[in-house]
């Protein structure tokens, strides 16, 4: 392929897979309502921009497969058939064998005719089995070349005959068009003549063989639409000339195909050559316009700039405040409004509705509630909720955990759902709504919920904790979530090996997020995963510890309180703060990170919460809210794990970002610890 057929063949997949997504959602909502009409024509149109696009960047196989899987839907939109389970898994399985046929994945003919078949066998059961498949250029093109082609007149039992005479634009054929795909697609509405046109071919010595001269007439049985035709002639309409008339289904004289084309258009329907600015074509058109496709490492590229853009901005602003020169005071202003609109913009920008996953998984909960033969009703909500797209994308991943263990541990059987009382079908909802600068993703079912006892058995036996530790059921809960973990006694393809809640939690805590878990026995479970909105620019406290500034999320700041006189003095690695009532831990980040040196009269603490709790950590002082570029640490301090990240200050310095999750676990540790020393 040349350089620029490369690129065509990557924007054709692109766009093919956001369709193949269309296509699977619309499945599967026709699933749940199989009257609905306009489900139907949204799938085939999809079906159709796949075909012509695959067709015209070089997907020939793929094309020609999705022609046919087009032609066996048409009976479903003709309303020749029925919508039924068997029917919409068939399909889905043709969306899959398209994706592989886009990947070029070899093997694929012997599935191609497999799926064809028995989507044929499905939607005309009384057939002999044999079917017109795609043709070929080299079939078509010798089929169509002459006077007449090969095709079944059609019969007198047809209210309306309409005829459609096209001329496609000499350079069609150069641009990969093929007339005989159009025909097909003609033919397709019922039986058809077709008359080649060779009024305009000149002779043979002012022929260029690669233009397209010859035009085609074709009588179709049947009363077309103008969105029928507008369906046909999708991608080549703006380039050929096109009419169109209806007739009733006596026979009449034929009709001279040199007169003028003025003569052919008929009173009764308006030709489609002259579509009105209300059809699809010209709204689609506007839409183009409207939107274009943007790389993301463009878009990467542009948050990374103005994220120093913000450093530089904050430079601007420590300059300017060592200064009364009111005039650049007024300038610094000026740019600190302009860069945080920028910066809203930008971020803006990058933001994803969470709906664009939420769909795939309807796919997943069908083909779990088949194989594991648990009826299953999923619901999704809050899908317009927009998160960063890096987000967005490692998100997907650790929900299909979730989701499998959902089904495959939370969900009981059917007959074990009767036996509770409950209704035979189980309901997982997942849905998404905003907190303030998080979004909260939450994961409910209607299962068997957790049992503690049992959780806690296995982590006594693993040597996680020990008989006498008298933990709460949310902590107990959280025991699922360690490494190689699992209280299935029987392992399957789906689960029961102990690996997926670790990897869930590894990955949420490296998008900066949380995650809640509460169950009832009996009733179900939710699992909520915190997530801030982007990973590039966040709200910070800024705080001095032994003259080095550290940067907290302002997300995970509760309060501020002073810390008691009582205990200024010794250097505990964990003490306890009564605040309103509540014994809250506390970490002395001096001793923390092993700061020599007395520490100020008068210290501070930034009370932090997480999914496991709150803790207070002691600081020398606090400085102030902070506009924090995040920037990643390299390699070689991986190994920091109380540091998520890093980021600039207005006056060139690094300020490490404190990993809120790790220290309220590291205070969580050791008030167990503390427990235990107690009990002995």
């Amino acid at each position: 392929m040349s350089g620029f057929d490369d690129i065509g063949a990557e924007i054709f997949r692109e766009e093919a897979s956001e369709l193949l997504q269309s296509i699977e959602k619309g499945l599967m909502d026709l699933e749940a309502t199989p009257s609905d009409t306009e489900l139907v024509n949204s799938i085939f149109r999809s079906m159709h921009t796949i075909k012509g696009s695959g067709a015209m960047f070089g997907f020939t196989e793929l094309s020609q497969f999705v022609h046919e899987f087009e032609t066996a839907f048409d009976d479903l939109r003709n309303g020749r058939a029925e919508v039924s389970k068997e029917l919409i898994g068939l399909s889905l399985q043709a969306c899959d064998q398209i994706g592989k046929l886009m990947d070029a994945v070899d093997g694929t003919d012997q599935d191609n005719q497999r799926i064809l078949a028995s989507l044929r066998q499905l939607m005309r059961p009384n057939a002999d089995g044999a079917a017109v498949s795609a043709p070929t250029e080299e079939t078509a093109d010798a089929e169509m070349i002459g006077d007449q082609a090969q095709s079944t007149a059609p019969t007198a039992t047809d209210a309306v005959i309409t005829t459609v005479r096209f001329w496609l634009g000499t350079d069609a054929l150069r641009l990969g068009s093929n007339p005989a795909l159009l025909i097909d697609e003609l033919r397709a509405f019922g039986e058809t003549t077709v008359r080649a046109l060779d009024d305009r071919i000149p002779t043979l010595g002012d022929l260029d063989p690669s233009d397209c001269l010859t035009g085609w007439e074709v009588e179709v049985a049947a009363d077309l639409s103008d969105d029928d035709i507008d369906m046909v002639f999708l991608f080549v309409r703006d380039e050929m000339e096109l009419s169109v008339e209806k007739r009733s289904a006596e026979p009449i004289a034929p009709v001279d195909t040199g007169s003028d084309n003025s003569e052919l258009a008929s009173t009764a329907a308006k030709p489609a050559a002259e579509p009105t600015p209300t059809q699809p074509q010209a709204a689609a058109k506007q839409t183009a316009g409207e939107t274009m496709r943007v790389a993301t490492e463009r878009l990467d590229e542009l948050m990374d700039r103005v994220g120093e853009l913000v450093i530089a901005e904050a430079r601007l602003q420590a300059l300017t405040g060592a200064t009364s020169d009111p005039a650049m005071m007024s300038v610094a202003e000026d740019i600190q409004r302009l860069v945080a609109g920028l910066r809203d913009a930008t971020m803006s920008m990058r933001m994803v509705p969470i709906g664009s996953i939420l769909g795939r998984f309807r796919r997943l909960m069908r083909d779990l509630s088949s194989s594991l033969n648990k009826p299953l009703d999923f619901v999704t909500v809050g899908e317009d909720t927009e998160l960063d797209k890096t987000v967005i994308e490692l998100l997907a991943d650790p929900l299909v955990h979730i989701l499998r263990n959902s089904v495959d541990h939370g969900l009981e059987t059917p007959e074990e759902r009767l036996a509770a009382g409950k209704p035979e079908t189980g309901t997982i909802e997942l849905g998404a709504k905003y907190s303030g600068a998080e979004v909260l993703i939450t994961v409910r079912d209607d299962g068997r919920g957790l049992n503690p006892e049992k959780i806690r058995e296995k982590a006594i036996s693993r040597g996680l904790m020990t008989e006498k530790d008298d933990l709460s059921d949310n902590e107990i809960f959280r025991m699922i979530f360690q490494p190689g973990f699992s209280t299935v006694d029987k392992v399957t393809e789906l689960s029961g090996r102990g690996v997926g809640m670790d990897v869930v939690m590894r990955t949420i805590g490296s998008l900066r997020g949380e995650i809640d878990l509460a169950s009832e026995l009996g009733k179900g479970t939710t699992l909520t995963l915190r997530l801030p909105l982007t990973l590039a620019i966040i709200d910070g406290m800024l705080i001095d510890v032994g003259g080095e500034r550290y940067t907290i999320p302002l997300a995970a700041v509760e309060e501020c309180v002073e810390l008691p006189a009582l205990h200024t003095v010794g250097h505990g690695g964990s003490s306890y703060l009564n605040i309103r009532g509540e014994l809250v831990p506390f970490l002395r980040l001096r001793h923390l990170f092993e700061i020599d040196g007395e520490p100020p009269e008068f210290q501070k603490v930034v009370v932090v919460s997480s999914a496991g709790g709150r803790v207070g950590l002691v600081v020398d002082r606090i400085i102030g809210n902070y506009q924090t570029v995040i920037k990643q640490l390299s390699q070689f301090h991986a190994c920091l794990k109380f540091f998520s990240g890093a980021t600039i200050l207005g006056d060139g310095t690094v300020a490490l970002i404190l990993d809120a999750t790790q220290l309220v676990a590291l205070g969580r540790d050791a008030e167990l610890r503390a427990r235990r020393e107690a009990a002995a």
